[in-house]
């Protein structure tokens, strides 16, 4: 039952409800659109279909998972830089935050 309420803070503290407070403090004057796109980037979860079994609670998913690999985090990083991509970039940014989180708890 714990491990339940890790899960759901995990998700909805980590990868909803940090989005939307970054959105607010930094993108205020936009801050619905770019929560919303941040918050779209929990779809990068979808590169744990790929692992068998699709979900371990022990598993640490940064450095496991494609698209939270090493590089593609550092791709992420430069990204933030392009204006056009920086929404999504910093949504994923905080996802493998959040993600990171869990590998050292």
């Amino acid at each position: 039952m714990a491990e339940l309420g890790g899960t759901l803070v995990h998700l909805l503290g980590g990868h909803i409800l940090a989005p939307v407070l970054v959105a607010w403090l930094a993108f205020r004057s936009r801050w619905r659109m770019a929560a919303l796109v941040m918050t779209a980037t929990i779809l990068v979860d979808l590169d744990h279909l790929l692992a068998n079994p699709v979900y371990d609670p022990d598993r640490c998913s940064i450095g496991f998972h494609p698209l939270h690999s090493w590089p593609a985090i550092i791709v992420y990083g430069i990204l933030a830089f392009v204006p056009v991509l920086r929404l999504p970039a910093v949504g994923l940014l905080i996802h493998m935050t959040v993600d990171g989180l869990d590998c050292v708890v």
